[in-house]
């Protein structure tokens, strides 16, 4: 087995990118190259091309190496519906919802499902680059471990240590993981890397001559910042407040607790005539704001509350009366009907709850969750998209007989009478350059004309180059074999 794994001193040290950008040095090397990561926690998901879903981060990275997505990239996918439990889903499909206290029982049946999944990868390409999750530092989590050292030892993976400089105190990561460590997980480590340096690298020579000698751990280099980062689809919700387009039509996107497939937003931050905000919670809803998304969410009910606590109901009803203009995906279209019944208790406990009110459609959440890649048209242009379900739950009523578009000749989404709302369960639609095009235009906003997709390769090219220039690459891959 050809592979090596990139692990964290923390969370959010930039090792998605990291994985991203050697899956594209790889690929331009000649190598059949695939992304890995045993366990993900994220409500950001991909469909595979199986049907079935696994973290957005690994289907970039899939796209790094010129690859449709599979489940066997990302075999564990915890997707959190409160802040003590969360759905698991394993090669793609829901296993069971767990709560964080007994997720440990549930590790050694895991494991199994992992291996398979990589040796999967592993028989099919040159290469397998695999992604941690969180940091091997976490020693009380090391019991039955199937992210970090776990993973490593049972499948007998190198292992490249990454820090992230800019928050400070990497030194004190990069050490302090190493005192931690057991020696077997310590002896799993080949190297590290220093991640998001700003100003000139020499500057730190000293602490990385200090890590290294500290540590006994070879380095393979200072990466400094990446500017154009902020391009490529974000995975962490964390990182949405930054992202933000130009100056014209101002769109406002709700930050929901549950937040989910929020790349939805991604090629609309990079609109020059769009200006786009997340919304913080406990913010009023801006007065001059032309359109208000309600994104997806992991718990559509417990999001509608989040909603109301923050009185964004209240803003929202005030908008469309100023003749504002309100989009729902996914759960945040569920959310603008009449109701949401959950008969099963899916969600929480059985019962329904009142929607927003602002589309004639009702919303039942079932077991049987929706998981397809589609092509539609969309009924106001006729332009074809195409995009992605994710989802519980099945929406009918009045307001159905008004669509937003055709699947396969089936009506999708609802628009109110007055054409000004409108809800679809389509995720990724922005990402169809004539269909963001035409949606723009008919807001009063004149679109760039830019392709998103082939700005998201480019971006993918110069990141591989931007590891070349200040990473010893060669080296990084040679620990694989």
């Amino acid at each position: 087995m050809t592979a090596v794994m990139i692990q964290g001193a923390g969370s959010n040290v930039g090792k998605s990118l990291l994985v991203a950008g050697l899956c594209r040095a790889a690929r331009r090397r000649g190598l059949r190259v695939a992304p890995f990561k045993p366990q993900n926690m994220s409500n950001n998901a991909a469909v595979t091309v199986e049907g079935g879903e696994i973290g957005r981060a690994q289907a970039l990275q899939a796209l790094a190496c010129g690859l449709d997505p599979t489940c066997h990239m990302n075999p564990v996918l915890l997707k959190p519906e409160s802040d003590q439990g969360a759905q698991v889903i394993v090669q793609g499909r829901r296993l069971t919802t767990t709560r964080a206290r007994d997720y440990a029982a549930l590790k050694p049946r895991l494991l199994g499902a992992v291996l398979e999944s990589f040796r999967s990868l592993s028989a099919a390409h040159d290469l397998v680059i695999v992604e941690g999750a969180g940091s091997p530092a976490e020693v009380n989590l090391r019991a039955h471990d199937i992210a970090n050292m776990g993973f490593a030892r049972a499948a007998e993976v190198p292992v490249i240590l990454a820090g992230d400089i800019d928050r400070g105190g990497v030194i004190a990561q990069m050490v302090g993981t190493r005192t931690v460590l057991d020696p077997g997980d310590a002896a799993q480590i080949r190297g590290f890397v220093i991640n998001k340096f700003r100003g000139d690298p020499r500057l730190f020579d000293d602490g990385y001559d200090l890590i290294a000698h500290s540590t006994g751990w070879p380095g393979f280099g200072v990466l400094p910042w990446f500017a154009e980062a902020y391009r490529l689809p974000a995975e962490d919700a964390l990182d949405l407040p930054a992202r933000s387009g130009g100056s014209g039509l101002k769109v406002v996107c709700l930050a929901l607790s549950r937040i989910a497939n929020f790349d939805d937003l991604d090629p609309l931050a990079q609109e020059p005539g769009v200006a786009l905000q997340m919304l913080a919670p406990g913010c009023a809803l801006p007065g001059d704001a032309d359109l208000v998304i309600l994104p997806g969410s992991k718990s559509t009910r417990g999001d509608l509350d989040f909603l109301r606590a923050q009185g964004w109901d209240i803003d929202l009803a005030a908008h469309v009366r100023r003749g504002g203009h309100v989009l729902g995906l996914c759960g945040g279209f569920q959310m603008l009907g009449q109701q949401i019944h959950d008969p099963e208790g899916l969600e929480g406990p059985p019962g329904s709850v009142a929607g927003l009110g602002l589309l004639h459609v009702e919303t039942v959440m079932r077991p049987d969750k929706r998981l397809a890649r589609v092509n539609a048209l969309h009924a106001t242009t006729g332009l074809p998209l195409s995009g992605y379900e994710i989802h519980l739950g099945h929406s009918t009523g009045p307001g159905c007989a008004r669509p937003f578009a055709h699947v396969a000749g089936t009506p999708e989404g609802a628009i109110s009478a007055c054409g000004r709302i409108t809800g679809s369960y389509l995720h990724g639609l922005f990402a169809d350059d004539a269909f963001r095009a035409a949606y723009l235009r008919g807001l009063g906003a004149t679109a760039s004309g830019q392709s998103y997709g082939a700005g998201v390769e480019r971006v993918l090219d110069d990141l591989a180059a931007h590891l070349e220039a200040h990473l010893d690459v060669a080296g990084i891959l040679a620990l694989a074999r």
